[in-house]
């Protein structure tokens, strides 16, 4: 039988939020791709509509069900999207040099999206069995470990290093949350300073390091790999308070600016509606996140606690890195901006990970 109770508790503000950032992304979609042709325009600008549309439809399905169904599906789901990057390996369509889609039918889609929410979800049902008072031990963080190590290692064969290490660092966000005693992480951190010198020397391929040296400075290579961050910084500079107006960006319309619709979006709306425009953005996303964190707090059980934290922290570490990459600030990683650059896999993510934040929300008041 229904319950009224969960209309009485919908979360109209959480819904709220993410319809204004999907319609500020795809207003500044459109602006950002106004540097092709007419047609490219249209077609962009349509596909992300369709895609935002279908994360509504998704997003709706997420909420409808009782949240804590998903502790006993989450292997499957886990599994399922494990195959998902081993079909990529295998079968998957090269797009700038890496090998991240999937393509079924008439859709593309990339499995190295989906994975982060299922290892969010597959972590949080862990956590919420072994939590303690006394903070989580190497043995019991062997498990988490393994479950981020085997979707780590395929989309680092994509390759894909950006979003491989966004899922450690989510999942290292939900270790310290609940809790991890000192001498773990004390021993954590002593052998990951250890290991940085090898994967520098024997993991990182040619163009990684080149992009963290860039980072460190990129005039050493300004026509190159020095050449997206030089170009987005002038871009954010150039807008100064208020902005050059919509569709009125230099760096854009004359497409000095890479990959402009994805990566280096936040830098259109830079351009184009300056500082008073990029922080009522960035106070649209800080109103997304601590409204994520209200939910973890206000959520009565475990599970549902930490899976509303790694969803918040999910959010917060790709704008963080976005914004980050694009301001010269961190090495260029191909982190979407979330809501806001193009994607349809990136999309319908963000909506199935705000779906189930709002589920957790209208269900608080049934856990006695």
């Amino acid at each position: 039988m229904f319950d009224r109770r969960l209309v009485q508790n919908f979360d109209w503000g959480l819904l709220g939020l993410t319809l204004l950032l999907g319609i500020i992304g795809l207003i500044i979609l459109y602006s950002a791709v106004t540097a092709g042709t007419p047609e490219a325009q249209r077609v962009l600008c349509l596909k992300q509509l369709i895609w935002f549309c279908v994360g509504l439809v998704v997003m709706l399905v997420c909420f409808l069900f009782d949240y804590k169904i998903l502790e006993r599906w989450a292997l499957p789901i886990y599994i399922v999207c494990i195959l998902l990057l081993l079909a990529v390996l295998i079968f998957g369509r090269y797009v700038g040099g890496s090998k991240r889609w999937l393509v079924l039918g008439p859709v593309s889609m990339q499995p190295s999206e989906l994975i982060k929410i299922t290892v969010i979800i597959v972590v949080a049902r862990y956590y919420a069995k072994v939590v303690n008072t006394i903070g989580l031990g190497i043995r019991e963080l062997i498990y988490p470990m393994a479950i981020t190590f085997v979707p780590f290692v395929l989309i680092v064969g994509q390759p894909d290093l950006g979003t491989a290490m966004l899922i450690v660092v989510i999942v290292g966000t939900m270790t310290i949350f609940v809790k991890i005693d000192r001498r773990s992480l004390i021993g954590i951190l002593v052998t990951s300073t250890i290991a940085l010198p090898l994967v520098w020397f024997f993991f990182l391929k040619a163009y990684q390091k080149r992009r963290i040296l860039t980072f460190l400075n990129p005039d050493r290579d300004p026509l190159g790999a020095g050449y997206h961050i030089i170009q987005s910084k002038i871009a954010i500079g150039s807008g100064m308070i208020f902005g050059k107006g919509f569709l009125k960006g230099t760096q854009n319309a004359l497409e000095f600016l890479p990959e402009q619709h994805t990566d280096f979006i936040f830098s259109v709306l830079a351009e184009e509606w300056g500082f008073v425009g990029s922080l009522v953005l960035l106070l649209l996303f800080l109103m997304l996140i601590v409204w994520g964190l209200n939910v973890a707090q206000g959520c009565r059980e475990p599970f549902g606690t930490i899976l509303a934290m790694g969803i918040t922290a999910m959010i917060f570490w790709q704008v963080f890195v976005n914004l980050g990459m694009v301001m010269g600030l961190m090495p260029v990683v191909g982190v979407p901006l979330p809501l806001i650059s193009y994607g349809g896999s990136s999309v319908v993510t963000i909506m199935i990970s705000i779906g189930l934040l709002m589920n957790i929300s209208m269900r608080r008041f049934m856990i006695e």
